[in-house]
């Protein structure tokens, strides 16, 4: 017969104050855990989130990002005159060409100077991203110098604002509105007409052109003939893919930053668990020789102190993640390792992260409570009865 769970409980109840500081232990653990878990999810969500899966990027061979790539005007000419591309309601062709470079500006509450993008578009752009919503000021006049900025980029540096004045490339910049692109990479960007920032910042090529499909279906198609064709030197990639792919170094590093600091972290939460239940044990020498006088076998027993450990492990992985959970509503900024700018985003908790974080707390309880378990389990009856 097995030992009820009611008894476990009650135990546990017993030693209140060991039973909650293990617990902390263990949730400790397991809101680094799930913190940094959520700091990558973020990171990767955003970036993905940025782009749409109908949307075609083609960026020069061989680059790695859009900072990088270089695609001539007529390459770019060629690029717009493909079958593919659909057809907005005004009859026009919804593809973009685009140049991407870095201005160092200064952040808000320090003299330390950080890389943000600014991004040439034309108007086709605001097309091809719907996720931005113009939500102060105006839009930029195509031909003139006049730039919107998103509203990361207004919260993290000095001077960006409604008429604030933006220099760079010996040029001002005056900023007539600012645009919020949602949990997306467009929020920490500064956009402006493409070709008057080819013209000031003296560049003769786009960094990318993009369009958007008629039929998603086509993609291989358009990426085979693209590629294939002598007289473009160009890859295509699936907008979402393509910064799916500026998240993949960093969430990478911060995963195994995670795993290593919780590994390090857990040896003390599964040692506290540890000597928890060997106390446990210690103190109910008598009670297990009961239990064994009564007819509860070796493995009831076992199995009645591994549970307790498990409940342990349980409820400090529940304590760990309801407190992770609250990281969501900070946004905080690093650089994209791709492009050297910088990107603010969220903690992102979702039910992989839940279940990991769970696993490796009843991971914690179960490896800290088997040897104190194991131990009780072999306690001769006579024994344990004499010590009473």
């Amino acid at each position: 017969m097995d030992v009820p769970l009611s008894y476990n409980f009650r135990n546990l109840w017993t030693r209140r104050l060991t039973t909650v500081l293990t617990i902390s232990g263990m949730a400790l653990v397991v809101f680094v855990f799930a913190s940094i878990l959520m700091l990558a999810e973020g990171l990767q969500k955003t970036l993905v989130e940025t782009g749409s899966y109908d949307n075609v990027v083609f960026l020069r061979k061989g680059s790695t990002s859009e900072v990088v790539s270089g695609i001539g005007r007529q390459q770019a000419s060629i690029l717009e005159t493909l079958p593919e591309i659909v057809i907005g309601s005004k009859g026009q062709k919804l593809v973009a060409k685009e140049l991407v470079v870095l201005i160092a500006l200064p952040k808000r509450g320090s003299d330390k100077s950080s890389n943000v993008v600014l991004r040439g578009i034309e108007e086709n752009s605001f097309l091809l991203r719907p996720q931005v919503r113009l939500v102060e000021g105006r839009l930029p006049r195509m031909g003139s110098s006049e730039v919107i900025a998103g509203v990361n980029i207004v919260r993290k540096f000095k001077g960006i604002g409604v008429n604030e004045t933006l220099c760079c490339a010996m040029r001002d910049w005056r900023i007539v509105g600012i645009f919020d692109a949602g949990s997306t990479g467009f929020s920490s960007e500064v956009w402006g007409d493409v070709d008057q920032f080819m013209s000031a910042f003296r560049r003769s090529v786009y960094s990318s052109v993009i369009f958007k499909l008629r039929d998603s279906l086509e993609f291989q198609n358009v990426k085979s003939r693209i590629e294939n064709d002598p007289r473009l030197t160009v890859v295509a990639k699936r907008e979402t893919r393509y910064y799916a792919e500026q998240s993949e170094i960093m969430a990478k590093f911060l995963r195994v930053l995670g795993f290593s600091l919780t590994i390090i972290f857990s040896l003390g939460a599964i040692i506290g668990a540890m000597i928890t239940m060997y106390s446990a044990v210690a103190n109910r020498t008598a009670e297990i020789g009961t239990l064994r006088a009564l007819g509860f076998q070796r493995r009831n027993i076992l199995m009645a102190f591994l549970v307790e450990s498990l409940f342990l492990g349980f409820f400090g992985g529940l304590v760990g993640l309801f407190f992770a959970s609250f990281m969501q509503l900070f946004t905080i900024s690093t650089m994209n390792f791709q492009t050297f700018s910088e990107l603010a985003f969220s903690f992102a908790l979702n039910f992989e992260i839940i279940y990991k974080g769970m696993a490796f707390s009843l991971i914690m309880g179960f490896v800290g409570g088997v040897l104190p378990a194991i131990r009780a389990s072999r306690m001769i009856i006579v024994d344990a009865l004499r010590a009473s």
